[in-house]
């Protein structure tokens, strides 16, 4: 499937509780086939529960669902921030991640910020490609992976 047939054929929609388990999915499938190096610190079985009790049902989450209805994507806004983008690992590239961002600015016209790990060197070329810059870099001794990081600022 070509890069415009394979977006086109995605709907971006607000996510509903049933979509909990299958978000939970894509962003464990996406974390494993991303950040292989990076440890995380809760099993497949917690993030789902995550997902289900706390990230569905309280923050704004959006989903992208495929032809056959899978859901192949997870957005998620919190406040101004972007804090979850995950694909399924296969439609990276093919311009969903484009569509979630012009999304997310389309809600948060005031700007947005992200964090993201500093060896997610993709994602780093990603979000400056949407015109976010990075602003700050840690050490990751404030995030559960105690991973180093950075944060993105975008502002209109």
């Amino acid at each position: 499937m070509s890069r415009d047939a394979s977006a086109a054929a995605v709907v971006l929609r607000r996510a509903s509780a049933a979509d909990a388990r299958a978000a939970a999915d894509v962003w464990l499938r996406s974390f494993t086939a991303a950040l292989p190096t990076v440890v995380r610190p809760r099993t497949d079985a917690e993030v789902r529960e995550y997902f289900r009790h706390v990230v569905v049902p309280r923050h704004e989450t959006w989903v992208a669902e495929g032809a056959d209805s899978a859901v192949v994507g997870v957005m998620v806004l919190e406040g101004e921030e972007l804090s979850q983008l995950y694909l399924a690992p296969d439609l990276r590239g093919h311009g969903i991640g484009d569509r979630f961002v012009a999304l997310a600015k389309e809600h948060r016209p005031a700007g947005l910020s992200l964090w993201t790990f500093q060896v997610n060197a993709p994602a780093h070329r990603f979000y400056a490609r949407h015109g976010f810059t990075a602003v700050e870099w840690t050490d990751g001794a404030r995030n559960e992976e105690r991973e180093p990081d950075v944060r993105y600022v975008w502002r209109p």
